[in-house]
């Protein structure tokens, strides 16, 4: 492509010297053949990447690298392939826009993550630490990189309070589990500022549109924060496909934001109804009590049937006082709703549209995940939402005092 491009370039140059051959000498057309080379060499940009890759370990000449991207299911496929020789390999690629590739070794564990952009990347990596490749050469992949290395730091923290939480609850250490189990929390949270400020400090990485991205997906950033860190990236990252993909995610969640106010604590329960198990239709309005727990469950629910005994000891205990349950549950099988009913011993209020997370009440409610509850006065205001053991119990007695 680029020598038809200076062909049709130097053409009307050639006539022109064919015309006037007696005019001009030599030395002057090779003069201003070298100028436009010049020009032109100094005002071309490259328009994809070249990955020049450094190996050490021993690589076997031949040895396949992969060049690969990730489909919308999450899963790594083939866009290119070279070998390495003599421990190096270099191969080149489109990169109209930044984007995240990843380079695999044939029958070797890990990979290296890096950015596809116009220019000369440079990666250097021992074959069993693929993960912890340096990668330099171009804006996006600098950037890119300094957030690997300050995330690997707070990484390498997590996994040594973990290892030091695991030999205390081996040794039966309570008082140091507690401890590190506050150390982690807090560190979880410093982690999330970090990755704010590094959006905030970055707004010309594709890093960050990728990190807003994931923010939104997993609920860790509201909407309007996510909004205001969406417009301050550049130009040129909001052309990219995860900028592209944020004002989709911030449009699901302004959505879901929007619907979870109606069962935000504080709120008045919306209203419901559904099947019974003898099949009659029952309505949250009806099986109110002076305190209601609306129980969103599943036979086939292990944290929901790990729950169960101790719901069942509180319902035990404080029915007589005014609390009754609603259970809703996300079944897909009469059989199996009616039976774990049965063998947990499940006596109070139960509906079901056996339609999985399709279920009205559950999409009402805002409900993605189960168990999941919503404890109501005696006014039908949600008061408190998602309470377990000891928590569920204490807030039940404070209610009913």
């Amino acid at each position: 492509m680029c020598l038809s491009r200076l062909w049709l370039f130097f053409s009307p140059i050639y006539k022109y010297i064919c015309d006037n051959q007696k005019k001009i000498t030599m030395k002057k057309i090779v003069l201003s053949l070298a100028v436009i080379v010049g020009v032109l060499a100094c005002n071309s940009k490259p328009e994809g990447y070249v990955l020049n890759g450094t190996l050490t370990g021993d690589v076997e000449n031949g040895t396949q690298i992969f060049i690969r991207k990730i489909n919308e299911s999450n899963q790594p496929y083939d866009i290119d392939t070279t070998t390495v020789e003599n421990g190096k390999f270099t191969i080149s690629g489109p990169a109209d826009s930044p984007e995240l590739i990843y380079v695999f070794i044939d029958k070797i564990q890990g990979y290296t993550p890096l950015v596809a952009e116009p220019g000369e990347i440079e990666l250097t990596a021992q074959k069993d630490s693929l993960n912890f490749a340096k990668i330099k050469g171009t804006l996006q992949n600098d950037i890119f990189s300094k957030y690997l290395n300050e995330s690997r730091a707070l990484s390498d923290q997590a996994v040594s309070i973990q290892k030091d939480m695991q030999n205390a609850n081996m040794s039966g250490n309570e008082a140091t589990v507690n401890s590190l189990r506050d150390e982690f929390a807090e560190l979880q949270e410093e982690y999330k500022n970090f990755e704010l400020d590094f959006i905030k400090n970055n707004p010309n990485g594709l890093i960050s549109a990728l990190l807003i991205e994931k923010g939104v997906n997993a609920r860790i950033v509201e909407s309007e924060e996510a909004q205001k860190l969406y417009e301050a990236l550049t130009p040129e990252i909001k052309e990219t496909l995860p900028a592209k993909n944020i004002l989709k995610s911030l449009e699901a969640a302004k959505e879901r934001e929007e619907k979870s106010k109606s069962t935000a604590i504080g709120a008045t329960a919306p209203d419901f109804s559904g099947p019974t198990p003898d099949g009659k239709e029952l309505s949250l309005k009806e099986a109110m009590g002076k305190v209601t727990i609306i129980d969103f469950w599943a036979a086939w629910c292990k944290p929901c049937r790990v729950e169960n005994p101790n719901v069942v000891n509180v319902y035990n205990k404080y029915h007589s006082k005014g609390l009754n349950i609603i259970g809703v549950s996300l079944d897909r099988k009469e059989e199996d709703w009616k039976k774990a009913i049965a063998d947990d011993k499940l006596t109070w209020s139960h509906i079901s549209s056996l339609d999985y997370f399709n279920d009205a009440v559950a999409k009402l409610y805002n409900v993605e995940a189960i168990p999941a509850t919503f404890i109501l006065d005696e006014n039908g205001v949600i008061v408190a939402k998602n309470l377990r053991g000891p928590e569920l119990e204490s807030k039940i007695s404070e209610l009913l005092q």
